[in-house]
């Protein structure tokens, strides 16, 4: 099992504060350093206010020289799929190869409205996500040289150069992630390197990548994506250092275990991330909401990681 920190800096984050996490978790051997991609908290004041996903992905591309680095995921309303496709070749150029590419199609409202971003109805809110996804991965696609078109419905390129190119062949890992039981599957077996289920009880893990499974049957495609799951991390020495940190993200211990977080002691933890193996899953992404507790991150991968 693969680990990965995943962080929600709208929550209240800095750069520096990622920046901090990021090299912590480097130096620690996660395999990655995620992030979301929001613009409005979802509980408290935010402050100091949004950081851009990309522009701090590119930032800790020249900050950290080894861990993985990507979101979970970017949305499909926040930009359009030349401009995206661009942004992360060149962050993939920038970390040497690093990079890993989630992409949604948007579900908070309240981000759009403040911010002045459309947003569409669900419908074609997918939509507008399978253009998207079908443009960047063909730009990347695309022959040196040759030149990209695309006539949708909602995106139109013409003779597109196609430029540049990601450093990773055939291109960064493409995550497609939800919980949607007929068209994220579809949308994961036609161009997802690896699938993710966010936030979910363990129970509902394997019944969901089975899905997957069925999705890349029916189209013929014989290498399955990578299975991952995300959950909320709250790990302690002791009882009471777990629910000192669940008190300090606002949340209750044994609410967070019983909607799969990886939350207790290091064997606890152990426990718990072994049942989502069984599940299918080969990394998991586990939710660090307190920042400023670097202890956490370095405690996970000393009492924890080494277990597994």
């Amino acid at each position: 099992m693969r680990l990965v920190i995943f962080t929600e800096p709208q929550q209240g984050a800095s750069y520096d504060d990622l920046r901090r996490v990021a090299q912590t978790a480097e130096a620690s051997g996660y395999d990655g350093f995620f992030r979301s991609d929001h613009f409005v908290t979802m509980g408290g004041d935010g402050r100091p206010g949004p950081t851009d996903a990309w522009l701090t992905l590119a930032g800790l591309a020249v900050q950290t020289s080894r861990i993985r680095l990507g979101t979970l995921v970017s949305s499909a309303t926040f930009r359009l799929p030349g401009p995206l496709a661009i942004a992360v070749a060149q962050a993939d150029a920038m970390s040497n190869g690093r990079i890993e590419f989630g992409l949604g199609g948007g579900w908070f409202e309240t981000e759009h409205a403040a911010y002045g971003i459309p947003f569409p109805p669900l419908g074609e809110r997918f939509d507008r996500l399978e253009e998207q996804l079908e443009i960047i991965t063909g730009l990347w696609a695309t022959p040196a040289g040759r030149t990209y078109d695309f006539h949708g419905k909602h995106y139109q390129l013409s003779d597109s150069p196609a430029l540049p190119k990601p450093v990773q062949s055939p291109r960064p890992p493409v995550i497609v992630g939800g919980h949607g039981k007929r068209r994220t599957p579809a949308l994961a077996a036609r161009f997802a390197d690896e699938f993710n289920v966010p936030f979910s009880k363990i129970a509902d893990v394997a019944p969901t990548f089975s899905r997957v499974r069925e999705a890349c049957a029916a189209i013929g495609r014989t290498t399955l994506p990578t299975f991952s799951a995300a959950a909320v991390l709250c790990v302690g020495r002791d009882e009471a250092e777990v629910r000192r940190r669940a008190a300090a993200i606002g949340r209750e211990a044994d609410e967070m275990r019983a909607n799969g977080g990886v939350v207790g002691t290091p064997g606890e933890a152990v426990e718990t991330i072994q049942r989502y193996a069984e599940a299918g899953a080969t990394r998991l992404f586990l939710q660090t909401m307190d920042l400023s507790d670097l202890d956490h991150v370095e405690f996970v991968a000393a009492e924890v990681a080494r277990q597994l």
